[in-house]
């Protein structure tokens, strides 16, 4: 069980603006043999979704604040973000899973007021599918 915990909550945190590396969790688990790989997936996956939607909430509130001195970026680079979401739409964030650009990216799916129920699918597809992806080369190895 306490695997199981360690992995959502590394996951969660991973998808988060905060620095976590959900995927050495799960390699970990799925190396030990002790756990369901099934189960292991749709923890990660819950997890790292549920993170998401976090920085889809503070998407959604952040412009509430951009004359604030803290506020993370300025207007030249919240417009360039809004235009790049333009451009591609909700699917890009089929490009959630990845790295550096991925949690960026649900933020701004938030500040461009993207419906959730299609949020929530496109980010699942693209998180559960990376997840997948490692766990079927982490076992392919071993």
């Amino acid at each position: 069980m306490i695997g199981y915990l360690s992995l959502f909550a590394s996951a969660l945190i991973a998808a988060t603006v905060l620095p976590m590396q959900s995927e050495a969790v799960l390699v970990g688990l799925l190396l030990n043999g002790s756990h369901s790989v099934g189960v292991l997936l749709g923890v990660a996956t819950v997890g790292n979704v549920l993170g998401s939607l976090v920085n889809w909430v503070l998407g959604r509130f952040l412009l509430r604040y951009r004359d604030q001195r803290w506020f993370p970026v300025n207007d030249q680079q919240l417009h360039r973000a809004q235009g790049w979401y333009h451009r591609y739409g909700r699917w890009s964030l089929l490009g959630s899973w990845l790295p550096i650009v991925g949690d960026p990216l649900t933020v701004v799916a938030g500040v461009m007021r993207e419906p959730l129920v299609p949020f929530l699918v496109l980010v699942t597809v693209a998180k559960g599918t990376r997840y997948l992806v490692l766990a079927a080369a982490t076992l392919a190895w071993v």
